[in-house]
């Protein structure tokens, strides 16, 4: 797949594309990453990407003659993408989420700064905006790296196992069981016994309740909801069986 990412700081992306999972993805060609200088589509001396709020306030918007002939050439260079806006007004971004942009077959991000976008460029475009939590950062870079290293890992032959990302927090609605490794002994501290009896089944089960306990536990809104598919799922089994 491919992503594309509009910014005014695209040496923030360097590092971060030339390692890891992102930097795996990359090499086998399951993954394309560019990313786009906002400044070249200024058209002043200054090359100005944002101006002072018009009715006043503090900060800087950014200007949508820069961003939208940007948005618009990036979006002309293959397929049409799926729009994305990182923005601390747009809906938290979600496992689901990731799971969709991750089978697609192209993203665009546009990284704003300051203090916001223009509102035109949000009218203009089919954006999905969202946001990575319930605070505020310098910039949309940040946010697009999240999502690229998110993408990438959904990515069949990213990862070193093909079940690792299906066993992730989130993807069947729990978050994830506790793990160990050597020394089987810590500072007094030992792997449950389970983990070391060979019994596959005995250890999927321990997994499972380990995974339903921590949801329970450190995330409820979430156990609620996988509670109440559970209870769905149960009752569907019922009437058909009826």
């Amino acid at each position: 797949m491919r992503i594309d990412i509009i910014t005014i700081f695209p040496d923030m992306f360097m590092g971060f594309l030339q390692e890891g999972m992102v930097r795996i993805a990359i090499e086998k060609k399951l993954l394309a990453v560019y990313t786009h200088d906002l400044r070249n589509w200024t058209t002043d001396s200054y090359k100005s990407v944002d101006d002072r709020p018009y009715g006043g306030g503090p900060g800087m918007v950014l200007k949508p003659d820069v961003a939208i002939p940007a948005v618009e050439e990036v979006a002309r260079q293959a397929s049409e993408p799926i729009y994305l806006l990182p923005c601390p007004q747009g809906s938290p971004l979600l496992h689901e989420d990731i799971r969709i942009f991750s089978n697609s077959s192209r993203l665009l991000i546009l990284s704003g700064r300051y203090e916001g976008y223009d509102e035109r460029i949000r009218d203009f475009f089919p954006w999905r905006e969202f946001s990575i939590g319930d605070f505020v950062l310098s910039g949309g870079e940040v946010p697009a790296m999240a999502v690229v290293d998110a993408v990438a890992r959904q990515i069949p032959g990213v990862l070193g196992h093909e079940c690792s990302a299906s066993c992730d927090s989130f993807a069947a609605g729990l978050l994830d069981h506790p793990h160990y490794t050597r020394p089987e002994v810590y500072r007094n501290m030992r792997v449950p016994e389970v983990l070391l009896s060979g019994n596959h089944a005995l250890i999927d089960k321990w997994r499972l309740e380990k995974r339903i306990e921590n949801t329970r536990s450190r995330r409820p809104d979430l156990f609620d909801i996988y509670e109440s598919s559970e209870q769905i799922e149960k009752e569907t089994k019922n009437e058909t069986h009826q």
